[in-house]
């Protein structure tokens, strides 16, 4: 088989599928391009009109059809302009990509320029159009009422061409003309000549930027040139089109266009995928920083809008930006280039990469953006990056952006960007056959070392001897030479930056494949149940990485492209991997061999990237000297006339030779069929991502719409986009809420009882975010009239205000705010309504964003975002007037399911507004509730508290007599913990037997339960005139049902009356098994253990595992409990710190008498230590009873790892012997030897006390 049966039997090997010409269609004459955007007030020669696309070659193809409306739009964005010799003729070139359903692209190239209209029909009605739009101007500046200007001003818009030329006689035809000579925008055939706009585009697979942009040159070149050129149009476009095959893999192809030779590569199997963008370009326009910036947002998928005036340079940043993202993909919308009537696209609620052309004097203002919250603005013109809040900085970014600094210094060019680099315009045709030779020659490395002397002197004589001169529309040798190292520049920076930042993604994902789940059997029951299954391990991959790392990395395991990564790696399992994936892996592997160095994950430090160098070599290599040469152009079976050169004027190609590729042996190629084979099976999968043969089976992972329909900018297909719109946002929130229930539930399965029992910190704050970008997006949608960047929130302040209106007439004159301090309890912001929460928001300093996401944040603390959300929606005539009617919240049922989603969160418990909001101020709420309501012992005491949490404490607060409660307000304490209560008075009389101690979040409706069921007074119970609780967050208004309102298990809180009943049974002679106490030691200080073994962001409250229920002190008391004898009558308390006491009295003791006679008691450190502490903690001006001692000198004990030492010391003392029984734990020696041990292991942790409980003693 030749080459040319190849490339024209398969259109997937050919180097290009299309060749299209759009302009002006003769034959319709002018139609306005109503959605241009612009108004009838303009000149009409500076107004669009719409474009079509005139031909096309081939019709059509198998994989990819040919959409002409999609063509038409991104060929001519601002459809048809015109032009009068007065202004500037210069063609322009821009590219543009396509989508299709199969995840492949497309690319197309574009060469615009002007060419003489010679249709009077065009001629007559843009002349009659200029003297009509005279006339409006001039009787509108001379009507005294405006109602004048608006109805002539609408009358070119209802009246066709044809009407217009025929509804002016000659008389008024010769006025209007000479009236309007002279100003500007008019136009008159006699005295100027009339241009239109014509482009002229390639369609390729891949993105050959430089060589189709050359070619178009060239053609266009061609045409223009007085000369006519060695072949016909059509031979060089049936080359192109037909004969021109892809390069292989790794090599280099040199074609020929109508005045010289064309060169391009294509990167082998273990290079990076094709990407000829100018990356240089677009550092140049942005700067290093902000480029940094852009590619954060990208990779954690916020909405990106590009905007410039120059529609390659959306192109040339956008294309860049994904060039970087290797491995990952985007998926979701990508337009860089999107003409006015698909502006809509502004609303879809979901991520996109949308570029638009700003015309001149436009302002950032004057667009109308739905999405703010979490947009990234790119103002490419003024080199500005308008990044959203709260963006993560991407990993080592300071030591990035120095390494990529360097390396556009190598190249010339500044990091902070300023100097924008022209690409060199396509290689002109040479001056001569014999150079045109040389070149070629030297291409190929033909030339031998004298040779290659030779043209490198010619090439230095044509620099300083007239090598800027043209000729004969051609250019000197060292013209051509210098665009060739341009060209060679750019192709070497742009795989150096490109290999930096897959260096970094290396780096930081070098270890993902220890963290894939395969737990699926097969292909098909993987797909099944992939929404309940959980393919990677984000906690453990989190927990190994650097804590400067961790807010960026934990964004993005969120994000769409990391999903369809790891679940193409799943995947591999049953089919073949994806090629860039693939490309990842084999280099991970690589690293791995050369990477000897074990450096833990967490510390490691920045390395730069190692092979910058050698890939520039290998392309430099492919540019310098071609691998294969495609068939020349050649004379066409064309019929006589055809084909002929009218200078200036594109020609009307011959429809019959370029419908389809001729075959015939006479012309034979230079590609091996070895490699068309391989060049066959692996162009498709190139750019597209997904292997043909297993596509079918995982489509599901290309998440974004068809590009086809999105470019569709029929009403009909407006509809369904946003249709399809409104079912991705209900899809999103079922999910979202989802996995927010699943990894909150299946926190509290692994931490049943233990503490704290839910996510988070960093994760917790993750999911929160992607809720609050949800509901930012689902509000956004549709929307027509915002107040600031937040749709939420305006949404919020337009109810705000109206509800205000409405309630103020109500309201009666006398009337005032409710006194917060005489409502019952969890009646005053629990319940409250919507407005209640916006009030308390707007009190704190923020943005928009920030207070919309506060609002979030509160509402889902108090559960209550569903039903809020539903008040919100109440209000249907708000909705009408603010959104329009394609909007996500003007859909009824979707809206409910949306809600009901929403609802379900409920069933956990979270404190995101507590942990996130921590410099605001809080009113707190203390409720005293005695053992027996009736009593008025309260009347006799004098009580004081401190309530702290996880940010601090409130500080000492007293509480008026004869009352219970006391209302405070300060710094936001985060989750409360302990709590101080005490009292002045130390009377015998002034006593209390105290129930426990409520305290109310006035503002998130919390409760929190400190149970205390001991006295508080002088000569009961352990004499304590203070203690120490322990916290639990019970249910908002429903104490007596705490641990049983949600799926959250209860907190351990402070031992309770009945737990004091067991340890006094433990100080009885009733006997209780030494294994149970011995197990609840063991498994205390296990809770302890796993508490440090978590990451940081998700441990538990440290107070309540050592003083709480179960906890170590309670746990160790219950040792030291057993067997413990009591001579005391009535039953009264034993407390195990009289037993220190007595043994702190025997080693002080003996150790005074070591003197007079031999001791056998234990001596040493830990025994000076013990006394030391004990006395300490006696002298202590806090009166916090034996209970609270106890507790101190354990607590200080575990902190200064000495609690293992004391044990053995205090079962070896004499007093033991006479305190304790035969059977007591503390006489068996395997016991306190083994309960030794365990504490001995918590001596690894660094244990931090709260304030509040080693207040008073300094240790």
């Amino acid at each position: 088989m030749n080459g040319t049966a190849a490339a024209t039997g398969s259109a997937s090997c050919r180097f290009a599928h299309y060749f299209v010409e759009c302009g002006v269609d003769t034959e319709t004459g002018l139609e306005p391009d109503d959605g241009a955007g612009e108004g009838f007030e303009q000149s009409p020669i500076r107004r669009s009109f719409k474009s079509k696309v005139l031909v096309h070659y081939p019709e059509s193809t198998d994989r990819n059809p040919f959409n002409k409306d999609a063509v038409n739009m991104l060929c001519m964005p601002r459809g048809l302009s015109f032009r009068t010799r007065a202004d500037g003729l210069d063609p322009q070139f821009h590219s543009f990509t396509m989508s299709f359903d199969d995840g492949t692209r497309s690319y197309g190239f574009v060469h615009t320029f002007y060419e003489e209209v010679t249709s009077a029909q065009i001629i007559t009605a843009m002349q009659t159009l200029c003297q009509m739009h005279h006339v409006e101007r001039h009787s509108a500046s001379s009507a005294s009422s405006p109602s004048s200007s608006s109805s002539s001003a609408s009358s070119p818009s209802t009246s066709s061409m044809d009407s217009l030329v025929s509804s002016l006689d000659e008389s008024d035809t010769e006025s209007l003309v000479s009236a309007c000579l002279g100003c500007a925008g008019s136009f008159d055939p006699a005295r100027d000549t009339l241009y239109v706009s014509k482009a002229l585009c390639l369609l390729t697979p891949l993105p050959f930027l430089q060589a189709a942009r050359e070619f178009l040159s060239q053609l266009h070149q061609a045409v223009t040139s007085h000369t006519a050129p060695p072949l016909p149009i059509e031979s060089y476009i049936h080359n192109i089109l037909y004969e021109v095959p892809l390069p292989p893999p790794g090599r280099s192809l040199r074609f020929h266009g109508v005045q010289g030779p064309i060169v391009c590569q294509r990167p082998g199997p273990g290079e990076l995928p094709l990407g000829e963008y100018p990356l240089g370009e677009a550092f140049s326009l942005l700067g290093v920083d902000n480029m940094v910036q852009l590619l954060t947002c990208a990779l954690l998928e916020t909405q990106v809008l590009l905007c410039s005036q120059d529609y390659q340079r959306l192109m040339t940043v956008a294309e860049g930006v994904t060039t970087l993202l290797f491995p990952f993909q985007w998926q979701h919308i990508y337009l860089p280039i999107v003409s006015p009537p698909l502006h809509h696209l502004l609303d879809a609620p979901v991520p996109f990469l949308i570029g638009i052309q700003r015309r001149d004097g436009t302002q950032r203002s004057s667009l109308h953006l739905p999405h703010e919250a979490n947009l990234c603005f790119v103002d490419i013109d003024n080199r500005c990056v308008e990044a959203p809040e709260d963006l993560p900085v991407f990993p080592d970014q300071t030591e990035l952006i120095q390494e990529l600094s360097e390396v556009l210094l190598r190249f010339g060019l500044p990091p902070q960007g300023g100097v924008v680099t022209t690409p060199a315009a396509a290689s002109p045709r040479l001056s001569s056959l014999v150079l045109e030779d040389l070149m070629e020659d030297r291409r190929n490395g033909n030339l031998g070392g004298e040779e290659l002397e030779v043209l490198e002197r010619l090439q230095a004589l044509a620099r300083r001897c007239g090598g800027d001169k043209m000729s004969d529309g051609g250019k000197t040798l060292g013209h051509v030479f210098e665009e060739e190292e341009e060209e060679l520049k750019a192709a070497k920076l742009n795989i150096q930056l490109r290999e930096v930042f897959a260096g970094r993604f290396a780096a930081l994902f070098g270890r993902y494949e220890e963290f894939v789940i395969q737990s699926a059997l097969d292909l098909d029951s993987w797909l099944s149940n992939r929404e309940g299954t959980f393919s990677f391990d984000k906690g453990s991959f989190l927990s190994v990485q650097p804590a400067t790392h961790l807010h960026f990395l934990s964004r993005f395991l969120e994000t769409s492209m990391f999903s369809s990564f790891v679940d193409g790696k799943v995947i591999s399992r049953w089919a073949d991997r994806e090629p860039l994936q693939q490309l990842f892996d084999s280099r991970l592997e690589r690293e791995r061999l050369y990477d000897t160095d074990e450096e833990d994950s967490r510390n490691c430090r920045y390395r730069k990237c190692t092979t910058v160098f050698e890939s520039a070599q290998v392309i430099e290599h492919r540019l310098l000297k071609a691998d294969h040469t495609a068939i020349h152009p050649h004379l066409l079976d064309m019929r006589i006339g055809q084909g002929r050169h009218h200078p200036g004027y594109f020609p009307k190609l011959q429809a019959d030779v370029l419908a389809q590729g001729q075959n015939t042996n006479k012309w034979s190629g230079r590609v091996t069929a070895s490699r068309r084979t391989d060049l066959k099976r692996s162009t498709v999968t190139e750019h597209s991502g997904v292997d043909n043969e297993h596509r079918p089976k995982h489509t599901f992972m290309r998440k974004n719409l068809r590009q086809a329909q999105l470019l569709d900018s029929s009403p009909q297909a407006v509809t369904q986009t946003h249709r399809e719109f409104v079912d991705g946002l209900l899809s999103e929130c079922r999910l979202k809420t989802k996995r927010m229930l699943m990894e909150r539930m299946g926190k509290e399965s692994v931490e049943l009882g233990q503490g704290e029992a839910n996510i988070t910190g960093l994760q917790e704050n993750t999911l929160i975010h992607g809720l609050c970008d949800l509901l930012e997006r689902t509000w956004g949608h549709g929307l027509q009239l915002k107040q600031g960047k937040s749709a939420l929130w305006s949404h919020l302040l337009h109810y705000q205000a109206a509800r205000v209106k409405t309630e103020i007439p109500a309201e009666s004159p006398g009337s005032k705010g409710l006194d917060q301090r005489t409502l019952d309890v969890g009646t005053l912001l629990l319940r409250g309504s919507v407005i209640q929460d916006m009030r308390f928001i707007q009190t704190m300093s923020m943005s928009e964003v920030g207070q919309a996401r506060a609002w979030i944040h509160l509402a889902l603390e108090k559960k209550m975002l569903s039903q809020h959300l539903k008040e919100l929606l109440t209000n249907q005539e708000l909705l009408r007037q603010l959104y329009k009617p394609h909007a996500f919240l003007l859909c009824e049922e979707e809206r409910e399911q949306f809600l009901f989603h929403l609802l379900s969160l409920n069933t956990v418990d979270y404190l995101c507004f507590t942990r996130v909001f921590t410099s605001i101020s809080i009113p707190y709420r203390v409720v005293i509730i005695p053992m027996k309501k009736l009593s008025i012992a309260m009347a006799t005491v004098d009580p004081w508290v401190c309530v702290s949490g996880e940010l601090g404490d409130s500080g000492v607060r007293q509480i008026p007599k004869n009352t219970q409660d006391i209302f405070f307000q300060c710094k936001n304490l985060g989750r409360l913990s302990t709590l101080q209560l005490g009292q002045e008075n130390s009377g015998l009389l002034a006593k209390c037997l105290i129930d426990c101690v409520m305290v109310y979040n006035e503002i998130t409706g919390h409760t929190y339960k400190f149970p205390c069921g001991r006295w508080l007074g002088k000569g009961v119970g352990d004499g304590s005139l203070e203690r120490v609780l322990i916290g639990q967050l019970v249910s908002p208004g429903g104490e007596e049902d705490a641990g049983r309102w949600t799926g959250t298990p209860p907190e351990l809180a402070s031992p309770s009356q009945s737990v004091r009943a067991v340890l006094e049974s433990l100080g009885s002679r009733s006997r209780i098994l030494s294994v149970e106490v011995q197990e609840d030691m063991r498994e205390a200080a296990n809770n302890l253990v796993k508490h440090f073994h978590k990451p940081e962001q998700e441990r538990g409250n440290l107070t309540v595992l050592l003083c709480g229920e179960g906890g170590l002190v309670l746990s160790l008391e219950k040792f030291l409990l057993h067997g413990l004898k009591s001579n005391r009558l009535f039953l009264r308390n034993v407390f195990v710190w009289d037993f220190i006491e007595k043994t702190v009295v025997s080693l002080e003791t003996a150790d005074q008498m070591g003197g007079l006679h031999r001791s056998t008691m234990p001596k040493g450190p830990p025994c000076d230590l013990l006394c030391h502490y004990v006395n300490a903690i006696n002298a202590s001006p806090r009166n916090i009873g034996k209970e609270g001692k106890f507790q101190l000198f354990v607590c200080l004990g575990i902190r200064d790892r000495l609690l293992s030492h004391w044990l053995p010391l205090l079962a070896e003392c004499p007093p033991t012997a006479r305190t304790y029984e035969d059977g007591a734990l503390l006489r068996d020696r395997a016991a306190v030897h083994s309960l030794s041990r365990i504490l001995h292991t918590l001596n690894e942790f660094t244990i931090t006390l709260e304030t509040a409980l080693v207040k008073g003693v300094d240790l």
